[in-house]
């Protein structure tokens, strides 16, 4: 009975140090908007799309540059034809032709279309990869932002709750708290200090995870 009554207080600190909590607080979308423009430069997937869309859009200059190969010019040269049953005139010094192929005629204009299509596929991927890049940076920094918070409820919390473990420790010695309720809070004390080593690890992780998408460490970051 002693140790519920006990219990009740460390629950009570918890309850009203969440309420007095708020996440929306901690999120700067200033810094968050810096954080989507580092992943930009950094991330090497953000420049494996561009180089794509560039690649897409010298396919349409190629595709263009090529109706050139349409057509075709040629020369030959002659020397004087001592052929006296030909006439020298006919088969002597230069010859020039100047061909056209109508098949590649026909096609260019289709693998012109075909180019900026492809051009026009690759500036939508890399617009669907930077919606959903950006909609990753910003779950990494929430999520992290929210480590953070439970991190500082904890850490809040477990100096109230050693404040109360000391109360029960000078009880116990003046005889006025059992040696069972005494361990109990012992206990309690030891689970809360476990959850601050496991928030701890769990902002580290969140930090790390942001960092790797942003391609920076987030103190170099202004």
């Amino acid at each position: 009975m002693r140790y519920a009554v006990f219990l009740i207080p460390l629950f009570l600190i918890t309850l009203t140090t969440h309420a007095q909590e708020s996440l929306s607080k901690d999120v700067d979308y200033a810094y968050l908007e810096k954080l989507i423009a580092a992943c930009k430069t950094n991330y090497p997937r953000v420049k494996m799309y561009e180089a794509r869309v560039n690649i897409a859009e010298n396919g349409i200059k190629k595709a263009k540059l090529s109706y050139f190969d349409i057509f075709s010019f040629s020369y030959l040269y002659s020397p004087n034809n001592n052929n006296r049953s030909v006439s020298p005139d006919l088969l002597s010094g230069y010859q020039f032709g100047f061909f056209a192929n109508i098949g590649s005629i026909l096609q260019k204009p289709n693998q012109v279309k075909q180019a900026k299509s492809e051009f026009k596929a690759a500036e939508y991927d890399k617009q669907a990869f930077d919606l959903n890049m950006e909609a990753e940076v910003k779950k990494r920094y929430f999520t992290y932002m929210q480590k953070v918070a439970v991190l500082r409820i904890r850490s809040s919390s477990i100096l109230d709750i050693n404040d109360a473990v000391t109360n029960a420790r000078h009880r116990f010695e003046k005889g006025e708290e059992t040696l069972q309720n005494y361990n109990q809070a012992l206990i309690v004390q030891s689970d809360y200090s476990q959850n601050i080593v496991n928030a701890e690890g769990e902002v580290l992780v969140a930090k790390s995870s942001l960092e790797e998408i942003v391609g920076q460490k987030l103190e170099d970051i202004k």
